[in-house]
């Protein structure tokens, strides 16, 4: 019903680090629901072009002999048994009918945006994914059962500012040329460590050597590190 709408679509190009995303975009709105019907050129010739290798692939098959279509699920989706001579022929209304979808894709919202802004929303959906990911996994944050709306607020909080810390971070080594990873950063952090010897009413404060790339790091931060050997009186 949404594909039916004969309104014609408005042309967005989107500038991307790897070249430019060319869509064609409309609004349609079905029983009260609003939806935003996108076409990507790009992607609608490589589904025409899949599907053109699988059907010459099929036509090759069914000349050797049926048998090596036998439990391939992804060739017989396109084809149709037929009432005499071969048992399979391919299936043109299928093929056919999947090319109404070629490069189609079709957003459902009740967001107050544009058709356009939902879909560059929607593009950002791999960024926020990824948040989640390197949370979870660089950062090692973890579900917490909270027994009231205020922890939970603070906990969505610490998380974010720690994303935003890291960004904060990663943009000063990006501006200052310098590049690395980071569980690297992580372990050469873990090996900085400050150690204190009191002796003869004396404190001297000792620091280890730096490694790594951690000494490039702080000062694209803008922070110094403590000089190795600090004494004072205790």
């Amino acid at each position: 019903m949404v594909l039916r709408d004969s309104k014609p679509f408005v042309p967005l190009l989107i500038e991307r680090a790897r070249g430019e995303t060319r869509l064609f975009v409309k609004e349609v709105t079905v029983d009260g629901a609003r939806y935003v019907v996108c076409r990507n050129e790009a992607e609608a010739e490589k589904d025409r072009a899949d599907r053109q290798a699988v059907a010459e692939g099929l036509q090759k098959r069914l000349a050797s002999g049926e048998k090596a279509l036998i439990g391939n699920s992804a060739c017989r989706r396109y084809l149709r048994r037929t009432g005499a001579g071969k048992a399979f022929e391919i299936d043109a209304g299928k093929l056919a009918g999947e090319a109404r979808f070629d490069g189609i894709f079709v957003l459902r919202t009740n967001a107050a945006m544009t058709p356009l802004n939902a879909v560059l929303r929607y593009g950002e959906l791999l960024r926020v994914e990824d948040l989640f990911r390197r949370a979870k996994t660089q950062m090692r944050t973890r579900p917490i059962h909270h027994s009231c709306d205020a922890a939970i607020r603070t906990h969505v909080f610490c998380s974010f500012l720690v994303l935003v810390l890291q960004k904060e971070l990663a943009d000063r080594c990006r501006a200052a040329d310098v590049t690395v990873e980071w569980d690297d950063l992580i372990r050469d952090l873990d090996r900085l460590q400050d150690a204190t010897i009191d002796k003869d009413g004396k404190r001297v404060t000792t620091r280890t050597h730096v490694e790594g790339r951690v000494g490039k790091v702080f000062q694209a931060a803008g922070v110094a590190l403590p000089s190795n050997w600090r004494e004072q009186h205790a």
